[in-house]
């Protein structure tokens, strides 16, 4: 049911009048070189798939685009652009599963899609629009590939990847769920391919330490560490006890971090590709287990929350330090690319190891004390027992003592490993950026000449995945077939297309220049405009799509071609949009909502009203019909009181202090991305105008400062209502009167233990917020000496009164 009072507010005839005048208009358009300080702010651009916009697109689009709005008003040069990410997959397979070619559905969802963004009233920059499959674009991905390639970190190797035999193409690791392809449900399984490679583990480093150059949620950071995942420790050899393999492998070579358990070791697992495992498959149950790991992506394998299985291979090996006969296992949770494709079991120190030793009934053996392992592993440092001359000493120490007895008796060696491999570039499909490389008999492998590009992906009927394992290009030999640009031999187009990370990796540069045909943007306004002062997008895309666009900004700045080392100072990300049942928006699940279907019936403003006051940013939120209409009815009631609760005389000064009370963390909970208590804040002020009037110049302020979240409303006051000239979006930010935003400070006691240690004053609505008090009370001089080192067992926290930490 519609809810609506033509009387006061009806968006259906407010909003198409400013959206058509604003897109006609230079309003948002960003200036290259302006004196005023730039401020570049990123929202990652969608895949433009079939479903148009979702509600997730619209909550990080109207915060950002609220923050962006508030920053121009505060006299910023803000770039707030927009753009297609077009190839990949989900347009492909849609292609072939209706029969409309991808060139034909992108053109047609990037209508839908920019139609949706005007309609909602997102003040992008239009004139920088950029579409990854545009060749004026992808050209310049071609481009950075031949730049990474003579730079040397592009390369084509035999790897096992994941396989799709319905999709017929390789899958990256997240596309693959529970053994099946994420996108057809076939059984996927691993098998050997010759892929391009980039050698991102060059910059594992780096992309380490510039972590500290930045400022990302800490969630993020961890992310980043966690995939790179570096570790200092020893690689040591165990000698089998009697050789079985076709390689003749002698000895299994084991990188661990406590080398100060390896007393404790009581059984090695090896991955299912380990050399060794090639001559036991004569084994039937190895056998049935190795084809059963094949089918496993490698992020399933190694995901610690799953079980760990294993088979005995029948051999076993001899432990560096005590010369004891171990049995070896194959566990397909050991991966070949990581510390050599061999873990050693250590149960009674390793919680993943405890299960899997009480699973197949091999020995628990204490080596560091402290624990209880007939309960559960200790995993912690401690005292070594049970450890020869080694006894008595604590882990660190015996850490030392042990890798040098090892590196002394040539046993082992300092090693630093890394859980990051090089990133597969390459794909077994059609509708992706052809990679410009051509394949001489002669010259082995040549670049395409850089006047040469782009190399157009050709217009091709058949674009459905091929039976031979290889991209449908391959069939194309009118485009396949060309001349050696070296020796003017025949040769062959390299027929793999780029992944969908290849143009999401650099886009924003081009939001720079997108016009420039002489070079993907130029020098001077990458100067001035990075680096991207705020990027925020979604939590899936801050492990891989994050790394891989610093990894190749860094490529860039090496080269001389970009400035500094990283091309985000901040990033945030929005937690996702659930739906009313709790559960993740599916159509399968029957639980979607539109954002068309809540614009029809209520109007953009309220979508992005409640987009941003539905919770809190960073967190996953359950959608509400309930808290949309709640939404709605304010905006009818802010229109309400700007025609009716207007009149020239001095306002109630308890009235004009809660005004400038509200300016004042209106905009600092804008700058802070406290989208939904901004909202709060301005809604529990109308409900004190209500009861009072103000002034036109007090309701100026207010819808000032409503303008960011609800643009096409304040727009409508400003002008229509107010009758003041367009637009209230090129007007300043207000101001708040410090002497009108003192609130009453209320003192509150800080104990430690139930023992008087200090006291803090604060601003009365904080008094009632345990979380703003406790960082207060902890960072308090005389109370951190009594909190450090310890550990905060409990608090207790009385509003407006006393709050005690409880420390052991």
């Amino acid at each position: 049911m519609f809810i609506r009072s033509m009387k006061y507010y009806s968006p259906q005839e407010i909003e198409p009048k400013w959206q058509e005048k604003w897109f006609k208009s230079d309003l948002y358009k960003a200036s290259d070189f302006s004196k005023k300080t730039k401020k570049y702010i990123l929202v990652e651009f969608p895949y433009s798939s079939g479903d148009g916009l979702h509600v997730g697109h619209c909550r990080s689009y109207s915060a950002l685009d609220a923050l962006s709005r508030k920053n121009r008003m505060e006299g910023f040069n803000v770039l707030f652009p927009m753009g297609w990410d077009a190839f990949g997959l989900p347009t492909e397979n849609y292609a072939i599963k209706t029969g409309i070619h991808p060139d034909e559905v992108t053109k047609k969802n990037i209508a839908s899609f920019k139609k949706q963004c005007l309609r909602i009233g997102f003040s992008f920059d239009w004139s920088r629009e950029i579409n990854t499959t545009d060749p004026d674009c992808y050209k310049w991905t071609q481009w950075i590939f031949l730049k990474v390639f003579e730079k040397g970190l592009a390369y084509q190797a035999k790897i096992p990847i994941n396989w799709c035999p319905s999709c017929k193409i390789g899958l990256a690791n997240e596309e693959v769920i529970n053994g099946e392809c994420e996108r057809c449900g076939a059984q996927t399984k691993r098998v050997e391919k010759k892929q391009w490679m980039f050698r991102i583990t060059d910059y594992a480093d780096r992309l380490l330490k510039d972590l500290d150059k930045v400022d990302y949620l800490s969630k993020i950071k961890a992310q980043q560490k966690n995939w790179i995942g570096k570790s200092q420790g020893v690689t040591a050899k165990f000698k089998l006890v009697k050789p079985k393999s076709e390689d003749k492998v002698e000895e299994i070579e084991i990188f661990t971090t406590r080398i100060d358990t390896i007393f404790g070791v009581t059984a090695l697992v090896v991955a299912p590709e380990h050399p060794l495992v090639k001559d036991l498959l004569g084994n039937k149950d190895i056998k049935k287990y190795v084809s059963e790991a094949k089918k496993k992506s490698e992020l399933e394998r190694i995901e610690l929350s799953k079980e760990k299985t294993g088979v005995d291979s029948g051999l076993k090996a001899i432990n560096p330090m005590n010369n004891e006969e171990i049995p070896i296992w194959i566990g397909d949770y050991v991966v070949a690319t990581y510390g050599g494709g061999a873990v050693m079991v250590v149960p009674a120190h390793d919680y993943r190891d405890y299960d899997f030793a009480r699973k197949y009934k091999l020995e628990i053996k204490e080596v560091i004390s402290g624990g209880d392992i007939s309960k559960k592993a200790f995993v912690d440092y401690g005292k070594l027992v049970n450890s020869g001359k080694f006894n008595g000493l604590g882990s660190q120490e015996a850490i030392k003592k042990i890798t040098e007895d090892l590196v002394k008796n040539k046993l082992g060696r300092k090693t630093v490993a890394y859980k990051l491999r090089d990133w597969v570039f390459s794909r077994q499909h059609y509708w992706g950026e052809p990679i410009p490389i051509i394949h001489c008999p002669k010259c082995g492998v040549v670049p395409v000449p850089e006047k040469d590009l782009p190399v157009k992906l050709p217009f091709v009927k058949k674009y459905k995945p091929t039976d031979t394992g290889e991209s449908p290009l391959a069939a194309v030999k009118e485009w396949v077939n060309v001349k050696c640009p070296k020796c003017g031999g025949q040769g062959k187009r390299e027929t793999d297309t780029m992944p969908n990370w290849a143009g999401s990796n650099w886009y924003f540069l081009r939001y720079l220049d997108p016009q420039n045909d002489k070079e993907f943007a130029s020098k001077k306004k990458i100067v001035y405009w990075m680096p991207i002062d705020l990027y925020n997008g979604g939590m899936e895309h801050t492990t891989l799509h994050l790394l891989y666009s610093r990894f190749i900004y860094k490529v860039l700045a090496d080269l001389g071609y970009v400035k500094g080392v990283e091309p985000y100072k901040k990033r945030r990300s929005h937690g996702m949009v659930l739906a009313e049942d709790g559960r993740k928006m599916s159509k399968s699940f029957g639980n979607s909502v539109s954002p068309d279907d809540i614009v029809n019936r209520f109007g953009a403003d309220t979508l992005r009203i409640y987009e941003m006051f539905m919770g809190p940013f960073e967190q996953a939120i359950s959608w509400n019909s309930e808290g949309v209409e709640g939404c709605y009815r304010f905006l009818n009631r802010v229109y309400k009181l700007c025609k009716e609760n207007i009149k020239d005389q001095k306002i109630p000064q308890n009235l004009n202090n809660k005004l400038h009370q509200t300016i004042k963390k209106v905009g600092d909970d804008l700058e802070k991305m406290k989208f939904n208590t901004a909202v709060a804040c301005m809604m529990e002020f109308i409900n004190n105008w209500q009861e009072e009037y103000l002034s036109k110049k007090e309701a100026e302020l207010f819808v000032k400062i409503l303008a960011p979240f609800a643009p096409f409303l304040a727009e409508e006051v400003w002008v229509e209502v107010f009758k003041n000239e367009y637009s209230i979006h090129q007007q300043p930010w207000p101001k708040y009167d410090k002497n009108l935003i003192k609130e009453e400070r209320i003192k509150i006691i800080i104990q430690v233990n139930g023992r008087l240690r200090g006291e803090i004053e604060v601003d009365q609505k904080e008094a009632n917020n345990e979380e703003e008090v406790t960082k207060l009370a902890e960072t308090e001089p005389k109370v951190k000496g009594y909190l450090k080192g310890k550990k905060i067992k409990k608090i207790i926290f009385v509003p407006q009164k006393i709050i005690n930490f409880v420390v052991a």
